[in-house]
């Protein structure tokens, strides 16, 4: 499969994604279902490209960026081979399982008219081919673009979500978007290591609230909605060494050690610090070009107090 037809299958898994989302939800299946018999057509699926479809598995679409989907859809699509690979998928999708119901014909049916005609409001069905969906209201002809923010969602999640929940409440935050990229990216590497044991204590989760506070100064509201946010990510979302090297690169030495440092106290807040915790910090210290002998400091005081 060349480059070209990559490109029109992977903006096809987009607008299924987004017809999919038409009751406001997403199920584990319907992804499932996307990436096994949609996806796998790309050989040696990148990160990237994965990527660029799971963004809208994040959060719903709504009808206007829906829209915008089905016309970059129309617009990836320059030759009659083109058209028709898109339906070629779409049958070998609904043919997944040996049979092929009146409803999947409808969906098929449907995308053909909007590739044709450009309008995607009579999308509601196509959401069937993984579960059956209800319609959703008439699209809009514009929308904002998330993809434009990819590169946070892979390399900075916890950013995303904040900005992408701030955005939709139409809340203008108090702190600069410098300040909450990197207040974000201490948050996610609190997050991986609370999760280092696979619960996160109720003491973690105070330890990630006061060091938050006390250390970037932040208020109990602000600091609870970043903890809140960090540990809602699946911790496959969370890369502790972009998270680190992103860090590294936006703050100075003192505060990469006062990360350490709060790091250290999260783990000790339960009165236990066992060698994976320290081993994960350690990695993460490395990352953030500290010294061995920082670290050390960082970890007696961390013993000391949890004993």
């Amino acid at each position: 499969m060349n480059q070209q037809d990559q490109a029109v299958v992977l903006t096809l898994a987009k607008v299924l994604v987004a017809a999919a989302w038409a009751d406001g939800e997403l199920s584990h299946d319907e992804i499932n279902s996307m990436k096994r018999e949609l996806l796998t057509k790309i050989p040696d699926l990148s990160a990237q490209q994965w990527a660029s479809v799971a963004i809208y598995m994040e959060s719903p679409v709504d009808d206007a960026e829906r829209a915008r989907l089905v016309q970059e859809l129309r617009a990836r699509i320059t030759t009659p081979l083109g058209k028709q690979l898109v339906f070629d998928t779409l049958n070998d999708l609904v043919a997944a399982d040996g049979q092929v119901s009146d409803a999947e014909r409808a969906a098929v049916a449907e995308v053909r008219a909007a590739i044709e005609s450009g309008n995607s409001a009579g999308l509601g069905r196509v959401s069937r081919l993984f579960k059956g969906r209800s319609a959703p209201p008439p699209a809009a002809t514009s929308a904002p673009n998330r993809e434009d923010y990819l590169d946070d969602f892979v390399k900075n999640r916890v950013y995303y979500v904040i900005r992408r929940r701030l955005e939709q409440g139409g809340i203008t935050p108090k702190l600069s978007d410098a300040e909450i990229r990197k207040l974000s990216l201490a948050g996610g590497l609190m997050a991986v290591v609370a999760r280092t044991n696979p619960d996160v204590t109720g003491d973690e989760q105070a330890a990630m609230l006061a060091t938050l506070q006390q250390n970037w100064h932040l208020n109990s509201e602000q600091a609870s909605f970043l903890v809140e946010v960090a540990l809602s990510q699946l911790p496959g979302d969370l890369d502790s060494f972009r998270l680190a090297d992103a860090f590294a690169a936006a703050s100075d030495y003192d505060e990469r050690g006062q990360l350490v440092d709060a790091l250290f106290a999260i783990v000790a807040a339960d009165h236990a610090v066992n060698d994976d915790e320290v081993e994960k910090i350690r990695i993460i210290a490395n990352t953030l070009v500290l010294t061995h002998q920082r670290f050390i400091e960082a970890k007696l005081k961390a013993t000391r107090s949890s004993q």
